[in-house]
């Protein structure tokens, strides 16, 4: 059973049922217990920033909900569109109706989360892009630097103003890893190259996206590496109309635009979130981060390569995805110019 229900729905039910919240928020004063299905039904929820249509990141969290009430029989909920105002009540209502699992579609829900989830500790809450854990927090992390460390090698490769951009909706740690890994490997390439970020604020802002791509084209930047939602089709499609190059994130994008995209950082969020539900389904879901890189081709992987990307940087981009497999290139916590970052260590064995 699938279900949907709109945010003022949603906050109506709230105001309606505030005993149910401080009830439950006395029982998290005594020790507080961990999921446990004691062969209850699985009943997932799922709060998403944007729409499901939008063909990137809340099309793939809807995805991941939808795969697990194929696979587990479960009764399944999402709401669109939550704004950051509304982020607190929309996990909390989700709670109130006894979901079991209920995810949190990216990074910007982390300080709700926190805030929401010792009130309700018989619902497990999953920061997805997050990082935070708890006794019912479990966060799913894509390790976004790996995958953004071999764009930027293809990035580099292909770029002959030396110029890289990064677009991204908000600057919250996923995003600035990613940046990271775009960087590092642009360098391993070109040492001196540049690389510019814009942050436009809103992932699915069609207008502030094209306006931040002009801006970044302006400025010389010939490859752009963008993650954003509704709003990343026009970035890609005036990549390819200013005769730039593009990557696509999450979904393979190269049919957007395949003048334009390079290749795609591809994202299988769907089958992380089903992953997770599946633990939960098993009592093994714990409060702590989950981090899925490369080394699960069948979650996080490159896309299909556009034409103009010649063989020779195909193979090296395919040659160090294997090394980062094999640990022979990792990326270790360090400092750089006093600053908490990470950095590439290579090996030989």
């Amino acid at each position: 059973m699938a279900l949907n229900f709109g945010r003022r729905q949603f906050l109506l039910y709230g105001s309606a049922t505030v005993s149910t919240s401080l009830l439950l928020k006395a029982c998290s004063s005594g020790q507080t217990p961990k999921l446990t299905m004691n062969g209850r039904s699985l009943k997932i929820a799922i709060a998403l920033p944007g729409v499901i249509s939008d063909q990137a990141w809340n099309q793939s969290g809807y995805e991941g909900v939808q795969l697990a009430k194929q696979k587990l029989d479960a009764q399944t909920t999402y709401v669109e569109q939550v704004a950051q105002a509304d982020q607190a009540e929309v996990l909390s209502d989700f709670a109130r109706k006894d979901y079991n699992v209920v995810f949190a579609h990216g990074g910007q829900f982390d300080a709700a989360i926190q805030q929401v989830a010792p009130q309700f500790p018989y619902t497990f809450f999953v920061a997805v892009n997050g990082a935070v854990k708890g006794e019912n927090i479990a966060a799913l992390r894509i390790d976004h630097l790996q995958a953004s460390y071999l764009c930027g090698i293809i990035g580099a490769s292909m770029s002959k103003s030396n110029r890289l951009a990064y677009i991204a909706g908000q600057k919250f740690e996923a995003t600035e890893q990613e940046l990271r890994g775009f960087e590092l490997g642009a360098k391993t390439v070109k040492p001196n190259i540049k690389i510019t970020s814009s942050f436009t604020g809103d992932w699915n802002d069609v207008a502030k996206g094209k306006e931040a791509t002009l801006a970044l084209i302006s400025s010389g930047a010939d490859v752009i590496y963008q993650w954003l939602d509704s709003a990343s089709p026009v970035v890609l499609q005036t990549a390819s109309d200013k005769k730039i190059y593009a990557f696509g994130n999450t979904k393979d994008q190269l049919e957007i635009a395949p003048k334009a995209v390079l290749t795609s950082a591809v994202k299988r969020m769907d089958l992380a979130i089903a992953y997770l539900a599946e633990l939960a389904n098993k009592n093994e879901l714990k409060g702590q981060i989950y981090t899925i890189g490369l080394e699960r081709p069948d979650i996080l992987t490159l896309g299909k390569f556009g034409d103009m990307v010649p063989e020779l940087v195909q193979k090296e981009a395919l040659s160090t995805k294997q090394d980062i497999v094999a640990k022979k290139i990792t990326f270790e916590n360090c400092k750089e110019s006093g600053k908490n970052t990470r950095c590439v260590k290579r090996t030989t064995a």
